[in-house]
């Protein structure tokens, strides 16, 4: 999915900045977060920045404003239809998601929204618990915004630190060889540790 959206703001760069907007709230937006790959686009775009393809500042905005978009719908839904949100897809066949979206708010309150947009699992789910739990419109609209712009500029930074990385490097050398090897490794040995550790608690 991100590679052929890639593809189209190859070809037709000012479409880019909407695109990123909409995917971005996707990722935010509680009921189709799981399948919109927001995060990796928000890389993808960063890399593209790194090249000269898009630009920094608009990226930044368009994703935090799409994500910022996402978790106020997300609010205002479990603020409005909180009895019936339970009873909708995904929560029907996933209730532990909203579980772990209520236990989150309870632990850290106001907090939650900031933090949870760094929350892989519960970050699509803590706006809407928010919202069934009444949490006040300004310590939302405040949180949601903070988060959404911090978040945006850090993903868009990473992808171009990465996009750079990827351009500059010279992948025959045997140091970068080398290295690969080495993280290639690594993550097996962690792999079959973990494995390992998890069939002897069984």
């Amino acid at each position: 999915m991100v590679e052929s959206i890639l593809e189209l703001v190859r070809s037709n760069a000012p479409l880019a900045y909407a695109t990123v907007a909409l995917m971005c709230f996707g990722e935010s937006f509680a009921f189709i977060s799981l399948v919109v790959p927001g995060w990796a686009f928000m890389l993808a775009a960063g890399a593209l920045v790194a090249n000269g393809t898009l630009h920094w500042l608009p990226v930044v905005l368009a994703g935090a404003f799409g994500a910022a978009v996402g978790d106020a719908v997300s609010y205002w839904i479990g603020l409005k239809f909180k009895h019936v949100v339970p009873g909708l897809w995904p929560f029907t066949r996933h209730p532990d998601w909203l579980d772990r979206g209520h236990a989150f708010f309870a632990r850290w309150g106001v907090a939650s929204v900031f933090l949870g947009r760094f929350f892989g699992p519960v970050r699509a789910v803590i706006p809407l618990a928010a919202g069934m739990m009444e949490m006040p419109a300004r310590p939302f609209w405040i949180a949601n915004v903070t988060s959404a712009l911090l978040s945006a500029a850090l993903w868009t930074a990473q992808g171009a630190v990465v996009g750079w990385g990827l351009k500059e490097l010279h992948w025959e050398s045997p140091e970068v060889q080398i290295a690969l090897w080495a993280v290639l490794g690594a993550g097996v040995a962690g792999y079959l540790l973990v494995r390992r550790r998890r069939s002897q608690r069984g």
